[in-house]
């Protein structure tokens, strides 16, 4: 019998307490950290799977910050509406990665082009040869050297419309063209370029990648990929691998990755401003042999740029310092204020040089042959006062001198 003297038992709080009902809305999205999703019973679980109902089982299939990103980003690109929804991944090279295994079958043969991001690079020069796939590098600003890459086995063309760090421009039109004749899907790197100034698959190219971490979240906090394909096959292979292989991003890091895509197109507009005036500024500087910049007439591919950009030029600037690596040096110290930083696309300029990082891997001669000697810097440039920067990046480049 139970004594009714006896204190009630402590209700447990342990996962039982529901969220609050609320008629009204957050104006900020809500971060959802939750590794599992509850479902009512076994039948709802089918139908989640099934994608008969809308939801969520478990993080690594998906997440709410995640496709709350993904779907901003695909109206960025300027993808229809209906069609497979953009992947999140947990960096840019996931993306990649993702983008690869999903698509690549044993005995294929990827075409890519040969100034891809250092690490993409290394993918198509180590790691995809040591398992067991072939590999060609192309010059992606002449059609033939494209088209002399492909094989039978071709499945499969990588290019990034502007090249990391010499800033050539693809000849996207005739590399589309090659794709769409021999049935080889076309993968666009757009980290670059941004849909600002350039939308792959509105273009007729199949994939899509960006890494996140650069312009897109914009603020050096966040490393996320992105990958989207308007094909549901292509899509859905892509998703499958990146579930299987587990490229699943942190929500933290989709969240605010979205809260900086609030500002991107103002912050690409500003930071793309500063970078016509820095490239000209630097043109005239006795120390600089040369400044390679899309939207300068003395650009190689400045046509090409006009055609497929418009007006949009971007923010990346590369030149190449008299010298070697002691006037590199002296200039990385004498720009202090300016970050020495192997990255992209934040609100701060940033400064990169090619052979201590992105292309350490390769020789000297084999930069050299790429237009990359040791005395080339690439500039990010951000949103500071254009005068600023340019009164630093000038005492610098005389004090290398």
């Amino acid at each position: 019998m139970t004594d009714p003297l006896a204190p009630e038992p402590t209700p447990s709080v342990v996962r039982r307490t529901p969220v609050p009902p609320s008629v009204s809305q957050p104006v900020a999205t809500p971060l959802w950290p939750s590794v599992v999703y509850r479902a009512t019973d076994a039948d709802e679980l089918d139908r989640i799977y099934e994608g008969e109902l809308p939801g969520y089982s478990y993080a690594r299939e998906g997440h709410p910050n995640a496709d709350v990103l993904a779907a901003k980003i695909d109206r960025l690109e300027g993808r229809r509406l209906g069609g497979p929804a953009g992947i999140v991944s947990s960096s840019g090279m996931a993306a990649v990665s993702a983008v690869l295994l999903g698509l690549l079958r044993a005995g294929d043969h990827v075409a890519a082009g040969n100034q891809l991001y250092g690490r993409s690079l290394r993918l198509m020069t180590s790691d995809l040869p040591r398992m067991g796939f072939a590999t060609s590098l192309f010059d992606p600003t002449d059609a033939a050297s494209v088209e002399a890459a492909l094989t039978p086995a071709t499945r499969l063309i990588l290019v990034e419309v502007v090249s990391n760090p010499t800033l050539r421009v693809a000849d996207m039109e005739a590399i589309v063209a090659l794709g769409a004749q021999r049935g080889i899907p076309v993968v666009v790197d757009n980290t670059f370029t941004t849909p600002r100034m350039y939308q792959p698959l509105t273009q007729g190219a199949d994939v899509v990648i960006h890494s996140v971490t650069k312009l897109l979240g914009g603020h050096a906090d966040v490393t996320l990929g992105y990958t989207a394909a308007d094909d549901p096959d292509l899509a859905a292979a892509i998703r499958t691998a990146a579930v299987t292989w587990g490229v699943a991003p942190s929500p933290f890091d989709c969240w605010l990755a979205e809260r900086g895509l609030h500002t991107f197109e103002v912050r690409y507009d500003r930071a793309e401003a500063n970078a016509v005036a820095v490239a000209d500024a630097l043109a005239g500087l006795d120390g600089v042999r040369a400044v390679l910049y899309p939207g300068r007439t003395d650009h190689p591919d400045r046509a090409r740029a006009a055609k497929l950009f418009g007006s949009r030029t971007g923010n990346m600037v590369s030149f190449v310092l008299d010298g070697g690596r002691p006037e590199v040096n002296a200039f990385l110290r004498a720009a202090a204020a300016i970050p020495f930083a192997p990255t992209l696309g934040d609100v701060a300029t940033t400064i990169s040089h090619p052979a201590s990082s992105s292309h350490r891997a390769l020789t000297a001669e084999a930069r050299e042959a790429l237009g990359m000697p040791e005395g080339f810097i690439r500039l990010s440039v951000g949103i500071e006062d254009a005068d600023l920067l340019i009164d630093e990046l000038t005492a610098a480049v005389r004090a290398s001198q």
